[in-house]
């Protein structure tokens, strides 16, 4: 039996508006829809976005990822995913996998999509590309991500502050991706290498509770923790040929 296809579409930062047309139009012929979960009792927010677009018999198949650095306990629940989507594209039946920006930084399907090639080596999948979170994010703070021949460095937020003092001495725009919980010892970071004021903060980009801040000082003032959907956009360098910056890093 020939198998389905997998897509793999990324929905976009969070405003339906932002998805693309090629990702609408696939969703609007597609009967089995995958939706990635944290939590197996939470929503799932790239779902409500692509919400819209879906048909009116779709069935939707829920994918519990947790949020674990366990790589075993990861494995496992990649593996169980792979298998469930094996059971429609491997009868035939073409499927759609969803992901907030784009399918392929920094997303569930990289690693859905390998342990369903071991399962299926025969696996069409098609990836259909999305706005990753850091594009919207700079348009609504009106902030240039790459200028001339300056460098664009994408950094994960982590504990480990190596990785983005690296990025920062390294000049350009850096890009902190998954802040959240650790928004604290980054603005101290920033602060230390004089960049804290040359950076800014977008959380949910085009969702519910979507903040841009410009003034990280301020951030230091809310109570609440920032959300994980969370982004710091950094200039490190030379900004339409004269300095942003009164230091640079040691």
């Amino acid at each position: 039996m020939k198998l389905g296809v997998l897509y793999g579409i990324g929905v976009g930062p969070g405003d339906p508006e932002l998805m693309t047309v090629k990702g609408a139009r696939v969703l609007e012929r597609c009967l089995h829809v995958f939706v990635p979960k944290a939590r197996s009792e939470n929503g799932s927010i790239a779902l409500a976005i692509a919400n819209r677009y879906l048909r009116a018999d779709c069935r939707i198949h829920e994918l519990v990822f947790p949020m674990s650095a366990d790589r075993d306990e990861l494995s496992q629940h990649w593996e169980q995913a792979a298998q469930r989507v094996a059971d429609v594209v491997g009868m035939g039946e073409d499927a759609c996998f969803l992901t907030l920006g784009d399918p392929l930084l920094y997303s569930t399907y990289i690693y859905l999509v390998r342990a369903l090639r071991k399962q299926l080596p025969g696996l069409d999948a098609v990836t259909v590309p999305g706005i990753p979170a850091f594009g919207a994010a700079a348009a609504l703070a009106e902030f240039p991500v790459g200028e001339g021949k300056e460098r664009v460095v994408i950094v994960p937020a982590s504990d480990d502050l190596d990785a983005i003092r690296e990025a920062l001495a390294g000049g350009g725009t850096v890009i902190l991706m998954k802040v959240g919980r650790r928004l604290g010892m980054v603005l101290d970071l920033l602060e230390q290498t004089g960049f804290l004021d040359s950076a800014v903060f977008v959380a949910r980009a085009g969702q519910d509770g979507q903040q841009v801040e410009h003034n990280l000082r301020l951030l230091r003032q809310q109570k609440q923790e920032a959300d994980y959907l969370s982004i710091l956009l950094v200039h490190t360098g030379l900004h339409n040929g004269e300095s942003v910056l009164a230091n640079s890093p040691k």
